[in-house]
């Protein structure tokens, strides 16, 4: 794959849940660029000391989080993961290594479809407790989950780069 996907770009000119929402829209498309067209191999090879840091276990994590942050803490769902990340922090890591890539592909595409339809039914002023106590707007988990899927991104390209020598933004 050495051509960018069709990647909606972000509105310059717009109201704020459009600008923001568009930013991660734009992110969540180069995750699934940056993790296409890959052997299960690839997509588990090691570059760096840590045997959790692949471009599979990056998507395993970046799918996590979107079931948690939108599905679970905005929309009150059950948190499908909490007893097995209670006992392995990085549980979602080492799953992904040993699922093809192509079923992570389509789970992470899957999960997007499913927090957007979550964000879409509420105000971003809209609030829930968090952990019992703490307030959080819709728009902060937005704008926490651009924060997120950027930094992870960042992590991807480097992958992505050192597996295949593909670049770009």
């Amino acid at each position: 794959m050495t051509t960018p996907p069709e990647r909606p770009d972000p509105p310059m000119d717009a109201d704020e849940r459009t600008q923001l929402t568009g930013f991660l829209d734009f992110l969540r498309a180069s995750v699934v660029w940056k993790c296409g067209g890959l052997t299960d191999e690839q997509a588990r090879r090691r570059h760096l000391p840590s045997e959790l840091t692949t471009i599979a276990g990056l998507l395993g994590h970046l799918t996590l989080v979107e079931n948690y942050w939108f599905r679970v803490v905005l929309d009150g769902q059950p948190d499908e993961w909490e007893a097995t990340l209670e006992l392995d922090r990085d549980a979602e890591f080492r799953a992904a290594l040993t699922t093809p890539i192509e079923q992570l592909v389509a789970g992470y595409e899957a999960e997007v479809v499913r927090c957007r339809e979550v964000v879409a039914a509420r105000e971003f002023t809209d609030t829930v407790l968090h952990k019992g106590d703490r307030q959080l707007n819709v728009r902060w988990v937005v704008t926490h989950m651009i924060e997120e899927t950027a930094r992870h991104l960042g992590h991807l390209d480097l992958l992505r780069e050192l597996t295949d020598g593909l670049t770009g933004e």
